[in-house]
C-alpha cells in the first residue's frame, strides 16, 4: 500500500503526523480484511469497472478528518484512486454537499468505503461537539480543552479534531506535561511535597496541580503552582478560586468534572481559563457523513445511486 503524494501533503498541512496516520489507517482496513477480502464487492463489481464516489455529510456540523479519509482510499487504492478534496478541515459541513470525491476502480472504493466513513464521521463529530461548545463560551475569555479520555489509538487524531473545532489541547501523553492528582498527592506525602519532588524530577516540565478543595487550592498556590485544576467544584467555589489566584497572580484555573453543553457557560462565567471536557473525544456523536457512488457504466446497469455501508 502506497500513499499519494497530494495525500501525504495533505496531511502534513494539516499538521499530522503523518506515519502515525498510516499506522492507524493499516490498522483500521487491517480490521475488515481480517477474514478475507471484500467477498460482496469482488462477487457483484466486475475488475474493469471504474466509477466516482462522493463523502457526503448528511447533517451540518464541523468537518475533520479529510485528509485521513483521503489516505484510506489512497492506501487501498495503490495509485489506482484519486481524491479531490472540496472543502477544509475546520470548515462548516453543508448537507447534501460533498467534501470529498474519490475516482478509480470500483472495488477499491468500496473495500475503502466504510473505513474512510467512520474515521472522518468520528472526528467530525468530535470537531463538531468542540465547536459548539467553544460557541456557548465565546463571550469569555474561558477556552475549552480537551483530557487524555480518548479512544485508544485514536488520541492524537482526535485531539487534531479538537483543534479542528476549535479548542485547545492539553497533554498528549504522560510525559510531555504533570498533573498532580490526589494518589499522587497521597502518596508524595502532600500537595507541596508532590510539586517539589515533579520540579526535581523534571525541571522546565509544566506542571498541574488538581484541587478538590479550596484549602487545597491555597496550598498549591502557596507551594507555587501556576496552574490548578479544579475538580468537581461548585460554580460558588470556582468563583472563589479565580479570587485567589488573580490575587496571587501568575496563576491559571481549569475546571474539570463532568462537565456538559448545560454547565459549560456558567462554568466559563466564573472566570476560569481553561474548561476541560472529556465527553469531546469519549462521547461525541459521529457526524452522519455517507458515501454515494456515481458511475455511467454502473447507470447502464440500473445501480447507480447512494451505497450505503454497514
Amino acid at each position: 500500500m502506497r500513499l499519494e503524494p497530494e495525500v501525504d501533503r495533505a496531511l502534513r498541512a494539516a499538521g499530522l503526523d503523518v506515519d502515525a496516520v498510516l499506522d492507524t489507517v493499516r490498522r483500521a482496513l487491517a480490521e475488515d480484511l481480517a477474514y478475507g477480502p471484500d467477498v460482496t464487492t469482488l462477487a457483484t463489481v466486475p475488475a474493469d469497472v471504474q466509477g466516482v464516489a462522493d463523502l457526503t455529510p448528511r447533517r451540518a456540523g464541523v468537518l475533520a478528518g479529510l485528509p485521513v479519509a483521503a489516505a484510506v482510499f489512497a492506501l487501498v487504492g495503490e495509485g489506482r484512486v484519486g481524491t479531490t478534496a472540496h472543502a477544509e478541515d475546520g470548515d462548516a459541513t453543508v448537507p447534501g454537499r460533498p467534501v470529498l470525491t474519490a475516482s478509480g476502480p470500483v472495488r477499491d472504493l468500496l473495500t475503502a468505503e466504510r473505513t474512510a466513513l467512520n474515521l472522518i464521521s468520528q472526528l467530525s463529530g468530535v470537531a463538531t461537539l468542540t465547536r459548539s461548545l467553544v460557541d456557548a463560551v465565546a463571550h469569555t475569555d474561558a477556552r475549552i480543552r480537551d483530557t487524555r479520555k480518548t479512544v485508544p489509538g485514536l488520541r492524537s487524531l482526535q485531539k487534531y479534531a479538537v483543534r479542528c473545532g476549535g479548542g485547545v489541547n492539553h497533554r498528549m501523553g504522560l510525559g510531555d506535561e504533570a498533573l498532580i492528582k490526589d494518589n499522587h498527592v497521597l502518596a508524595a506525602g502532600g500537595i507541596a511535597a508532590a510539586l517539589a519532588a515533579i520540579r526535581a524530577a523534571a525541571p522546565g516540565l509544566p506542571v498541574e496541580v488538581e484541587c478538590d478543595t479550596l484549602d487545597q487550592v491555597a496550598e498549591a498556590i502557596v507551594a507555587g503552582a501556576t496552574l490548578v485544576l479544579l475538580d468537581n467544584m461548585t460554580p460558588e467555589q470556582m468563583r472563589e478560586a479565580v479570587t485567589m489566584a488573580r490575587a496571587a497572580g501568575g496563576v491559571e484555573l481549569e475546571a474539570s468534572g463532568g462537565l456538559t453543553a448545560g454547565t459549560v457557560r456558567g462554568t466559563a462565567e466564573t472566570g476560569v481559563d481553561y474548561i476541560a471536557i472529556g465527553a469531546l473525544t469519549h462521547s461525541a456523536p459521529v457526524l452522519d457523513i455517507g458515501l454515494d457512488l456515481r458511475s455511467p457504466s454502473l447507470a447502464r446497469s440500473g445501480k447507480e445511486g447512494p451505497t450505503p455501508a454497514r
